[in-house]
């Protein structure tokens, strides 16, 4: 699989550009294109999946471990002809305190993949070489096979930064030149997602197409991407995940401690998977909750579930026959007002809470069962409020689970990621959903009957168990 890893020496030097660019054009081509991007976030693979017509994927090193980087890149990338990773802040920046950990870098070694490093040269000329140097011999192991220059201001320019690489011997694969136009509008948690400016997003995508297009060599960077060798590994699966027979991580199945008595009783859940009993997983969408991973879908309908898509936002009803709900993440902060306005989807909502259905919210998902979100109604599942803050809370976390759920049997360990400028009061409910052990000792979220809220995101790829158990809970509720 022809590869390459697009990375930067710093956050803000173009690398959703330079990557979200190469997809489009390499996809004009008529090459397929497998996008993915290193770390959580969320938004930029939406802008990958518009330039490749196919799912942004994360490879995650903090959250679904190093072992697992490999397998679900082979994963997402079959049947392609070549694949893009735009890489997370700066080319060695990781997970606080763990070295190396979840670092661009780290998934360039794990996947054998040459790394193009992105520059923004506006305010240098012949230093670039000094800082490209550096970042070419930190680690060895790192192959760095040529740089972009962003934010070039001149042929003058141009002229001076490719002499300076041309002395430290480091190819130039393209020059762009400063253009605003193609510029994605950002806000609170950083760019607007493509569900929320579609129209907008795609005549974005064409502008960057053409742009890298104009300014890169496209030959010489595919050339590049085939110098990586075959990766020795086999491609993670949604049904071997499940069964741990293939593409999975060596993480067992969570238990239930001793103790402590399952909430299916001594029977254990039902099978999803018989013939005739598939639950519907209602998955919330549109503008107001665009954060999913593609393997959270994939582990339900392997697990024996029909997934379903709804839109909070204008549907007034939960799909048809919806034995389970997933909210994830997104931005109803900015959306309140519309979606306290839909009272039908609201008030069926807490009826389904209400009875006992199960119910998996994370982030954006636990505002919207609050009470109320910036003083407007919301669903009112938790007896708690929500409102923005002028503080971000982000980082990765350690967590185990407080108690039983329809997520994962109290004691079950697993990393996850918090992402957000809101606050809820309280911050955990009589019972609480994760204790976090790292950074910081503390308990938060809310479990209550099949309600399962949170604040913290996490990658099932990691513990397919937890959507196994959520799949059995939705076909028990039926």
């Amino acid at each position: 699989m022809p590869r390459l890893v697009i990375a930067a020496p710093s956050s803000g030097s173009g690398k959703t550009t330079v990557a979200t660019g190469l997809m489009a054009a390499f996809s004009e081509r008529g090459l397929a294109v497998s996008p993915h991007k290193a770390g959580p976030d969320y938004i930029d693979p939406g802008y990958h999946a518009l330039a490749t017509g196919r799912p942004g994927r994360n490879l995650d090193a903090f959250m679904c471990g190093p072992e697992l980087v490999a397998p679900l890149f082979a994963h997402g990338a079959a049947g392609c002809d070549l694949a893009v990773v735009e890489g997370v802040m700066g080319l060695y920046d990781g997970a606080a305190g763990r070295g190396e950990l979840a670092s661009t870098a780290q998934v360039a070694k794990l996947l054998r993949a040459p790394v193009v490093l992105v520059v923004d040269a506006s305010s240098q000329s012949r230093s670039v070489a000094a800082l490209v140097h550096g970042f070419a011999s930190f680690d060895p192991q790192v192959r760095l096979g040529g740089v972009i220059l962003n934010k070039v201001g001149s042929d003058r320019h141009e002229v001076m930064l490719r002499e300076a690489l041309e002395e430290a011997g480091m190819p130039v694969l393209g020059v762009l030149r400063r253009a605003p136009q193609v510029a994605a509008p950002s806000r609170h948690l950083g760019l607007v997602p493509v569900a929320e400016r579609r129209a907008d997003a795609l005549a974005a995508v064409a502008a960057l197409a053409d742009q890298v297009r104009a300014g890169c060599d496209l030959d010489a960077l595919m050339a590049l991407a085939r110098t990586a060798p075959a990766l020795a590994c086999e491609p993670w699966s949604a049904e071997g995940a499940l069964t741990g027979t293939r593409g999975s991580a060596p993480n067992p199945a969570p238990q239930t401690p001793a103790g402590l008595e399952s909430p299916y009783g001594q029977s254990g859940p039902p099978d999803a998977r018989t013939p005739g009993r598939r639950p519907v997983v209602a998955v919330a969408g549109g503008a107001a909750f665009t954060f999913s991973y593609a393997e959270h879908a994939e582990l339900l309908t392997a697990a024996g579930a029909d997934v379903v898509t709804f839109d909070p936002l204008r549907d007034e009803a939960l799909p048809e026959g919806t034995t389970g709900l997933v909210i994830g993440g997104g931005f109803p902060e900015v959306y309140a007002p519309e979606l306290s306005a839909n009272e039908p989807l609201r008030a069926a909502v807490a009826a389904f809470a209400a009875a006992g259905g199960p119910v998996a919210a994370e982030c954006a998902g636990l505002l919207y069962l609050a009470r109320s979100l910036d003083g407007k109604p919301m669903c009112g599942v938790l007896d708690a409020d929500a409102r923005m803050s002028e503080r971000l809370t982000l980082g990765y976390r350690e967590a185990v689970a407080v108690s039983d759920s329809a997520l994962a049997p109290a004691g079950t360990r697993l990393r996850g990621h918090e992402f957000h400028r809101t606050v809820i009061e309280p911050g955990a409910g009589a019972t609480a959903a994760w204790g976090f052990t790292h950074p910081e000792r503390r308990v938060e979220g809310f479990v209550q009957q099949g309600v399962h809220a949170s604040y913290l995101h996490t990658h099932w790829a990691a513990a397919p168990s937890v959507a196994g158990r959520f799949a059995q809970a939705a076909a028990a509720h039926r």
